[in-house]
């Protein structure tokens, strides 16, 4: 006599697949940077102070080492007053906006005084200058 298997329907439980999943989904959430970034390189001057929050519609204007400067990210063709103020002018129209100056630490002081010039003929009046906190090995 030959005995009949039975065929049992064959279930997969996903359940512990499923748990897994949501915890790796977790972890990758909570540990991603939110770090804004720019492929601006500045090398910001240190000063000993208390943090400032920018506004998050601020105008925000970096001068590198070379003097080049760059609006809201987007570079500027030269130097003069008249381009900035044309650059600053295209961005914003709004002069209650504040403006963040990150100016690298060996930028040129002529390119920094132009760029706040600037601001100020258009009547800018909430500057503020991007500093970051001393080392510690100093």
């Amino acid at each position: 006599m030959w005995l009949k298997k039975r065929k049992d329907d064959l279930q997969i439980n996903l359940t512990p697949l499923i748990d897994v999943v949501f915890l790796l989904l977790i972890f990758f959430m909570v540990s991603t940077s939110f770090k804004k970034e720019t492929k601006i390189s500045l090398d910001l001057p240190e000063a000993s102070g208390v943090p400032l929050d920018a506004a998050p519609q601020a105008l925000e204007i970096n001068v590198t080492k070379t003097g080049e400067v760059f609006i809201n990210g987007q570079g500027i063709i030269n130097r003069q007053i008249i381009s900035i103020k044309n650059a600053i002018q295209s961005v914003s129209s709004d002069s209650s906006v504040p403006v963040v100056i990150s100016a690298d630490a060996q930028a040129p002081y002529q390119a920094v005084i132009s760029v706040m010039d600037a601001a100020g003929q258009l009547g800018y009046s909430n500057l503020t200058l991007a500093t970051q906190q001393p080392s510690e090995e100093q």
